[in-house]
């Protein structure tokens, strides 16, 4: 997967959460204030399903999730790292069985 069709798909499951804000690929998440607990596990969650990676604690600097452009290199980075990680097939930013709906704005 291109580095454009990884910012791609994470830039539609922000979508659902920032209605109200185009998020360019380096705009900081956590600065613009869009970010609570539920989103961040929500947005490990999306990673880790859609992208067939996992993330490790070490994963979990705010610096890893602060962009598209920062998110999407951690996916790379990880699949690199693990050439058998591929993304199950699903609906790009789809919700997970069960995943609780995006909190209102």
């Amino acid at each position: 997967m291109t580095d454009d069709a990884t910012q791609q798909r994470i830039a539609a499951f922000l979508s659902r959460f920032f209605k109200q804000h185009a998020l360019g690929p380096d705009d900081d998440i956590f600065a613009l204030g869009f970010v609570n607990s539920l989103l961040a596990m929500q947005l490990v969650t999306f990673v880790e399903r859609d992208f067939g990676i996992t993330v490790e604690d070490a994963d979990l600097d705010l610096d890893n999730f602060r962009s598209i452009r920062a998110i999407a290199s951690l996916v790379a980075r990880k699949q690199a790292a693990d050439p058998a990680a591929a993304p199950p097939s699903s609906t790009p930013g789809a919700p997970a069985a069960g995943a609780p709906s995006p909190p209102r704005q």
